[in-house]
């Protein structure tokens, strides 16, 4: 109408450019949550044992590092991860294959998932130890177990969300069996597979740590886990949470390996949205 003053809206703070790169943000956000932490350790005047101050665990950190006793443990840990994990993933890719291409395999992966998903691996560790002794074995075992069932069940329900006029394609053109799966259903079912991935990554990163904390000692060299413990078991309160870094450190790098591996695959192929 006439006469009415146009509306004016406010204008959007600008950001400056350095600050538009996530990658930034973050790292300011990790710098200023160290200070906070430094700030309150120091204010309140906390006990070293009970809440060690960031340069305490800074220090513990380099001088585990440079005498080679984390880096040990991490090796330790990680090979028992990939071989348990890559175990769990070719056990629950063969059920979720199975489980398409047959209605006794589809049977069989609902019983077993039901069974077996809501039981932790950490639980089964006691027979573990049973079974195969005080061994690297036992870890792997649990391990695998813990990765078996997200992978299994991600992969099922990607391979029943492709298209069925894609599946009623390929069968026309011959492919059945293991051959449909690898050449049709696995490549289309990606996204749900490494989002399986992932979750089982993260169920045996956690697995393996906590059945280090129990088991001890699995040969020679001990891992993360065995690495916590022990600087628990002589007050280290820095050494232990040295540890906890190197799992957070690592959890981070996984997850960035996950994400350059969505670019290159789902995102750069149209089946996922960028982010």
């Amino acid at each position: 109408m006439r006469g009415e003053l146009p509306v004016t809206r406010p204008r959007p703070m600008a950001v400056p450019g350095l600050l538009r790169n996530p990658w930034t943000r973050r790292l300011l956000i990790l710098v200023g949550l160290i200070l906070l932490w430094q700030v309150y350790v120091t204010a309140a005047q906390v006990k070293p044992l009970l809440f060690p101050s960031p340069t305490a665990v800074a220090e513990a950190l380099v001088r585990d590092l440079a005498n080679l006793s984390i880096p040990r443990s991490t090796l330790t840990t990680l090979q028992f991860l990939v071989i348990g994990t890559l175990l769990g993933a070719a056990l629950g890719l063969l059920l979720a294959a199975f489980s398409i291409t047959s209605d006794v395999g589809h049977d069989l992966l609902s019983i077993l998932t039901s069974v077996f998903n809501p039981l932790p691996g950490v639980a089964i560790l006691p027979l573990a130890m049973i079974w195969f002794g005080l061994t690297p074995t036992a870890i792997i075992f649990v391990v695998a177990y813990a990765t078996i069932w997200p992978i299994a069940i991600s992969t099922d329900m990607g391979f029943r969300t492709v298209s069925p006029t894609l599946q009623l394609a390929a069968r026309t053109l011959g492919l059945k069996g293991l051959r449909l799966v690898w050449d049709v259903l696995l490549p289309a079912a990606l996204p749900h597979l490494i989002s399986g991935l992932k979750v089982a990554w993260a169920f045996g990163w956690r697995t393996v740590v906590a059945a280090e904390l129990v088991f001890g000692v699995a040969g020679a060299q001990g891992g993360l886990g065995w690495y916590i413990n022990t600087a628990r078991y002589f007050l280290e309160t820095p050494r232990v949470f040295a540890g906890l870094i190197i799992i957070s450190l690592l959890g981070i790098a996984v997850e960035y390996a996950f994400r350059l591996m969505e670019f290159r695959t789902i995102e750069r192929w149209g089946m996922k949205k960028a982010g």
